[in-house]
C-alpha cells in the first residue's frame, strides 16, 4: 500500500501545538482523502511531526482538487523505503494545486482581543464544508456566513480559501474598524476594493465589498444575529460558520442565544448545506449542546467519530473547547 507523510503545520505557541497535534488526525480523516486512508499514525521524523498514513491507492487529481488546503498541515510527501541501494524512508514532497485567492496575511495580521485563532478558523470552514452536500464544491463556488462575526477572522480565512463571505455582528464598533481594515488592507497589497456602505431600515447598517479582480463578494453587517437571514438579503450561504462567545459563563445566556438564532440560521442554509462552530464546553457538554442543536433547527449534528472527538483544552480559563459540526435537513 502506498503511504504518505503529512507534515503538520508548525506552530511558536505551545497552546495552538497541541490544538494541531490533538485534531490534525481527524481533521485528515474527514477530508476528502479520508476514504483512501487505512492507517493514520503520528510519527516525529528528523525532529519534526508527521502523521503517517497508508492508503489502499494514491489520491487522484480530482481528490487532491477536492482537498482545498487542510488546515493543521502543511505539505504531503509520497514515502520510500529504498532509493537504489540508499535505504529510506526517502521523501518527494508533492505540490498541491491550492491557490489562495488572496494573500494570507488577510486573516493573520490584523490582532484584536477575543479574536479567532486562524487555524481554527480554517479548520471550521473545512469540517462545514466537508461534512455538506457541497464538499467537492471548489470554494470558489461557495458562499460563507460567519452570523458572529467578531473582528472577521472566520470570514477573512474563507475568503483566503475562495468563498464569497458574508458576516453579522452586534457591537457597531467591531464592524466599523473590520471594514476599514479590509479598505486599508487591500490598498496597501494593491488589490481591487469596491465599497458600498448601505442602512437597512430598522435593521442596522452593512458594507458590500467587491475584493479582487475578479471581484469576490464579502458583506459586513451591523445588528442583532437572529435577524441574519434579512440583514444578509440577497446572499444565500452554502456553509454557516462561526465562535461561539467565550465571555457567557452560564448555560442560560448562551441557551437563549442559540435558541433565538440556529432556527434563522438553519434556516438560510440549503439542504445538505453545512453549519460549524466552536464552544466552551467546559460548563455545556456536548451532549447538552447537541440536544438543543437537533431540538431547536432542522440541523442533523454529526456524532460518529472522529466528530465526537473534536474536543480539546485551550487554557486554564477554557478546559474544554469543542467543535459541533451539523448539516441542513
Amino acid at each position: 500500500m502506498p503511504t504518505l507523510l503529512a507534515q503538520l503545520a508548525p506552530q511558536r505557541g505551545s497552546q495552538y501545538t497541541d490544538l494541531v497535534a490533538a485534531l490534525a488526525p481527524h481533521e485528515l480523516a474527514l477530508s476528502p482523502l479520508g476514504s483512501r486512508l487505512r492507517t493514520i499514525v503520528p510519527i516525529t521524523l528528523a525532529g519534526q511531526a508527521y502523521l503517517h498514513c497508508t492508503l489502499d491507492a494514491m489520491p487522484t487529481a480530482q481528490e487532491w482538487a477536492a482537498l482545498g488546503a487542510p488546515a493543521l498541515i502543511s505539505t504531503f510527501f509520497e514515502t520510500f523505503d529504498r532509493l537504489g541501494d540508499l535505504p529510506g524512508p526517502w521523501l518527494r514532497p508533492l505540490e498541491l494545486p491550492f491557490i489562495p485567492a488572496f494573500p494570507p496575511d488577510l486573516a493573520i495580521a490584523r490582532r484584536y482581543r477575543g479574536k479567532t485563532n486562524e487555524l481554527l478558523a480554517h479548520l471550521l470552514c473545512n469540517l462545514a464544508r466537508g461534512a455538506s452536500a457541497f464538499a467537492a464544491t471548489p470554494w470558489s463556488e461557495l458562499r460563507v456566513c460567519d452570523p458572529l462575526a467578531g473582528g472577521g477572522t472566520i470570514l477573512f480565512t474563507a475568503l483566503i480559501l475562495g468563498a464569497e463571505v458574508a458576516g453579522v455582528e452586534q457591537d457597531a464598533q467591531d464592524v466599523q474598524s473590520t471594514a476599514t481594515y479590509v479598505r486599508q488592507f487591500m490598498v496597501e497589497a494593491r488589490l481591487a476594493c469596491r465599497i458600498k456602505e448601505e442602512r437597512l431600515r430598522g435593521l442596522g447598517k452593512r458594507w458590500s465589498f467587491g475584493l479582487g479582480n475578479p471581484p469576490r463578494r464579502c458583506l459586513l453587517a451591523q445588528g442583532d444575529t437572529a435577524q441574519s437571514a434579512a440583514l444578509m438579503a440577497g446572499f444565500k450561504p452554502h456553509l454557516i460558520v462561526t465562535d461561539l462567545p467565550y465571555g457567557i459563563q452560564h448555560q442560560g445566556p448562551l441557551r437563549d442565544l442559540l435558541s433565538r438564532s440556529l432556527p434563522v440560521w438553519a434556516g438560510m442554509l440549503p439542504p445538505g448545506g453545512g453549519l460549524a462552530f466552536a464552544w466552551d464546553a467546559t460548563r455545556f457538554p456536548r451532549e447538552e449542546m447537541t440536544v438543543l442543536v437537533e431540538t431547536t433547527a432542522a440541523l442533523a449534528v454529526r456524532n460518529a467519530p472522529p466528530y465526537d472527538r473534536l474536543a480539546h483544552r485551550v487554557d486554564r480559563v477554557i478546559k474544554r473547547r469543542d467543535l459541533l459540526v451539523a448539516t441542513r435537513l
